[in-house]
């Protein structure tokens, strides 16, 4: 990726970001923007968000942004001049979940050991 598309991306993500804080404050206080990926052409972009809470908390992001992505493309077109205002598709991410997972997995390995060592004492 170049550093162009790189600095592209970052400035998208505030500025969802901050869109979202500003206009939808207590709506989207359980959703956070993880990471956004334009591509090349500066036409298409995948925004990634992640969700704190169950499901019902992500099926609700999922019909926000299904909602208002319009909406959102338009507001960071105003503050991100392009040649192209970017089609932003957004998808959730379960980086976030996968690695509590793994952390959790970790400690299960570990703790077996722990017991083991003070048994033997």
């Amino acid at each position: 990726m170049s550093l162009r598309i790189a600095r592209v991306n970052e400035l998208i993500k505030r500025e969802i970001g901050n869109f979202l804080r500003r206009r939808y404050r207590s709506e989207t206080v359980c959703w956070t923007i993880t990471d956004v990926d334009v591509s090349a052409d500066l036409r298409n972009g995948t925004v990634g968000y992640s969700v704190i809470g169950d499901e019902m908390k992500a099926r609700e992001a999922l019909l926000f942004f299904r909602k208002h992505t319009g909406e959102i493309r338009k507001e960071v077109s105003k503050h991100v001049i392009l040649k192209y205002s970017p089609k932003l598709t957004f998808v959730q991410d379960f980086g976030i979940e996968r690695g509590n997972r793994v952390m959790e997995i970790l400690d299960e390995l570990e703790s077996p050991d722990l017991e083991a060592e003070s048994e033997n004492e």
